[in-house]
């Protein structure tokens, strides 16, 4: 059996999913399509793993673009792997292969190690930018607003009213570690530091 599996990321490409789904039931003659909108970077891919758990021996997953199906390299091979032991092959209609033989596996698997580069590359790239933005233009990236420093005083007067810690930290909207860092600061007679 011929089982599809079509994704995009967000509701704003539902013309992407349809067409994913046409063409896995046109051009791949898919008889069941399991489809999705939620990011390629989700850990949970519902339909994903309904598919995978719907195909059987013999059966053949076919999915449009092998970035449609993984999320990265790691995935790839878990997903081709966790195929093959049941087995299934992959299929990948725009590159026409096929994890049924030795060349397809092997080009999967190196294209997925460029697209893991790539996507590593354009981490390491963005991060950079970050950086040099935040020491030539420091106004673009200010940091965290210290939130709980300016409920200091609100903290050591509840806490004096004997408020419990958890109490103070849900009822100002500041974490419990904030409150007990306001308090040991209130304590030994110093400033509440950047909480």
């Amino acid at each position: 059996m011929k089982v599809g599996y079509a994704r995009t990321s967000t509701i704003d490409q539902k013309g992407s999913l349809e067409s994913q789904k046409e063409r896995l039931k046109s051009e791949a003659g898919c008889e069941k399509v399991f489809a999705e909108q939620i990011s390629g970077a989700a850990e949970d891919r519902p339909q994903l793993n309904a598919a995978l758990d719907y195909i059987r021996d013999g059966d053949e997953l076919i999915v449009t673009k092998l970035d449609r199906a993984a999320r990265s390299t790691g995935h790839l091979h878990r997903i081709i792997e966790y195929v093959h032991q049941k087995g299934a092959t992959l299929r990948v209609l725009d590159m026409g292969l096929d994890t049924s033989t030795s060349h397809g596996r092997l080009v999967v698997g190196i294209l997925g190690e460029i697209a893991q580069f790539e996507r590593d590359l354009l981490r390491e790239r963005q991060q950079e930018g970050i950086e040099r933005t935040k020491r030539e233009e420091p106004h673009k990236y200010p940091g965290r607003k210290a939130t709980a420093r300016q409920k200091a005083p609100d903290v050591i007067r509840l806490h004096e009213a004997r408020w419990k810690n958890t109490d103070i930290a849900r009822h100002l909207g500041i974490s419990r570690n904030s409150v007990q860092r306001i308090l040991v600061d209130y304590r030994v007679g110093r400033q509440p530091q950047d909480v």
